[in-house]
C-alpha cells in the first residue's frame, strides 16, 4: 500500500509523512499472520537504521538470540517495526533411519536419494527440441505420491539388491525447518532489523547501549559472533573515507598556502580558523533544529576551502604592511580596521546566497540542505573570529620566533 501526499511548499497543514505514517501504523497494528510489514516515509532511504547481524554454525542459537535481540529493541519507545531474517519455515517430513534400516546398510544419503527420485523424479535423457532443452524425468506416477500412505508404501532398494518398504526402515517425524538459510564465510547468520523515530532519538546512544548489551548477550553463547550493520556500517565507511579525505585536504592546502608565503608557520595561522567553522557548522544545525548527516559532514570538509580564504587576506595584508616597513603591532592593528569590509562582504555574500537553499521547502532539496546550513553558518561564525584569532596568532607566532631565537622573516615588497 502506498499514498502520497501533497508536497511540502504546497501543503497548508503542517502535518508531515511521518506523523502520518505513525498514525497509520497504530491504527492498523498488528496483523496475524505476516511474516513482515513494515511503513517507512524517508527519502532515499538505503538501510536500516539498526540491524544487528548474527553468525553462528548453530541455526537453533541463532533463533534464541535472535528472539532476545528482539525482547530487547522493544524495550525502546522510540523503536518499532523489528523483525528478523529468520523465516518461520514450512512444515516438512523428516525422515529418520531406523536400526532396522542401518542393519540393512542403508544411509541418510541412499535413504533420501530414493525418496527423492520417488517422488521428485530422476533425469534419464535430455531432448533437444529447436532452442529448448527438455529434460526427461522418471518418478511415480501422480496417483501412488498424493499422501502420506504413498509416501511410506514406496519402495526402497536395499545394497544387497532387495527391496523394503519405507515405513519399514525409516520413521516420518512432523517438523518445521526454515525455507531459506543464509551463510556468510561458512556460517549460518540471521539479521534483526528495526526502525526509529530519528527526531526524538539520539541514534549515537542506543547504539552504544544496544551495543553493550550484545557484547554481553554473547557471552553466553559460544562460537557466536556479531556486528552492527546497516546505518551504522555505513557511518563507520563514511568516518573513515572522510578521514582520509580530510587529512588530504588539510595537506593540499597547507602546501598551497605555503608556496607562496615561504613560510612553514604561516600556513597554520590561516588554517586555524577552521575549527571554529566547525564549531558554526554545528551551532548552526542546533538553530535550524537539524540533525548532523552525512551531508552536513561534507558540507564541512567544503567549508575548509571557504574559511581560509578570509584569513589568508589578512595575513597576506599583514605582510604587505610590515615588507612596507611598518613595525609588527602597527601592521596587524592596521589588519582588522583596513580588510574589515572585504572580509565581511565575502561571507555576507556568501550566506545570503545560500539562504534560499537553507529555506527551500521542496521535496527534492531536503538533502542538499544540511550541506549549506555547514556552508552558510560556518562562514558566517568563522569570519567574526577570523578578525579577532588571525591577528593575534599572528602575534604570538612572531613572539614565539622571537623567543626561540629564530633570525625574523623579512618581506619585500613585489615591482
Amino acid at each position: 500500500m502506498r499514498f502520497e501526499i501533497t508536497p511540502p511548499e504546497s501543503r497548508k497543514s503542517s502535518v508531515g509523512s511521518t506523523q502520518l505514517v505513525r498514525e497509520w501504523r497504530e491504527l492498523i497494528g498488528p496483523i496475524p499472520g505476516a511474516e513482515s510489514i513494515t511503513f517507512r516515509a524517508e527519502i532515499g532511504r538505503s538501510s536500516s537504521p539498526i540491524q544487528v547481524e548474527l553468525k553462528a554454525s548453530s541455526l537453533s542459537a541463532l533463533k534464541e538470540i535472535t528472539d532476545k535481540i528482539k525482547l530487547r529493541l522493544a524495550t525502546y519507545p522510540t523503536v518499532f517495526d523489528i523483525e528478523d531474517s529468520l523465516s518461520d519455515g514450512k512444515e516438512e517430513l523428516q525422515i529418520e533411519l531406523t536400526e532396522q534400516g542401518k542393519a540393512l546398510g542403508l544411509t541418510r544419503v541412499s535413504l533420501a536419494r530414493e525418496v527423492r527420485s520417488a517422488f521428485f523424479g530422476s533425469q534419464v535423457q535430455r531432448i533437444q527440441r529447436g532452442r529448448d532443452d527438455v529434460r526427461v524425468m522418471v518418478r511415480l506416477p501422480l496417483s501412488e505420491r498424493r499422501t502420506t500412505a504413498d509416501l511410506e508404501n514406496i519402495l526402497i532398494k536395499t545394497p544387497n539388491g532387495g527391496s523394503v518398504p519405507l515405513a519399514h526402515v525409516a520413521r516420518l517425524i512432523p517438523g518445521k525447518s526454515p525455507s531459506t538459510i543464509s551463510r556468510i564465510d561458512r556460517y549460518r547468520t540471521a539479521n534483526v532489523s528495526a526502525d526509529v523515530e530519528k527526531e526524538n532519538t539520539n541514534m549515537t546512544v542506543l547504539q552504544a547501549d544496544l551495543k553493550a548489551y550484545l557484547d554481553e548477550l554473547i557471552v553466553q553463547y559460544p562460537g557466536v559472533s556479531h556486528s552492527l550493520e546497516g546505518e551504522a556500517k555505513e557511518q563507520r565507511e563514511s568516518f573513515g573515507s572522510l578521514a582520509w579525505a580530510l587529512l588530504f585536504v588539510f595537506f593540499i592546502i597547507y602546501a598551497l598556502l605555503a608556496i607562496p608565503f615561504k613560510s612553514y608557520l604561516q600556513p597554520v595561522i590561516v588554517m586555524s580558523v577552521i575549527p571554529f567553522g566547525m564549531i558554526g557548522a554545528v551551532v548552526g544545525h542546533w538553530i535550524m533544529g537539524m540533525e548532523l548527516t552525512i551531508m552536513s559532514l561534507l558540507g564541512m570538509l567544503a567549508l575548509i576551502g571557504v574559511v581560509v580564504n578570509d584569513s589568508l587576506v589578512l595575513v597576506d595584508f599583514i605582510n604587505k604592511k610590515r615588507a612596507e616597513g611598518r613595525e609588527l603591532m602597527e601592521a596587524v592593528l592596521t589588519a582588522g580596521a583596513s580588510r574589515f569590509r572585504p572580509v565581511m562582504l565575502t561571507s555576507l555574500t556568501t550566506f545570503i546566497g545560500l539562504m534560499p537553499l537553507l529555506f527551500e521547502q521542496s521535496t527534492q532539496a531536503q538533502f542538499l540542505i544540511p550541506m549549506a546550513v555547514s556552508l552558510g553558518f560556518g562562514i558566517l561564525f568563522a569570519t567574526f573570529i577570523t578578525l579577532i584569532l588571525v591577528p593575534v596568532n599572528y602575534l604570538i607566532v612572531e613572539r614565539l620566533k622571537e623567543l626561540a631565537g629564530m633570525k625574523p622573516t623579512t618581506y619585500a615588497l613585489e615591482n
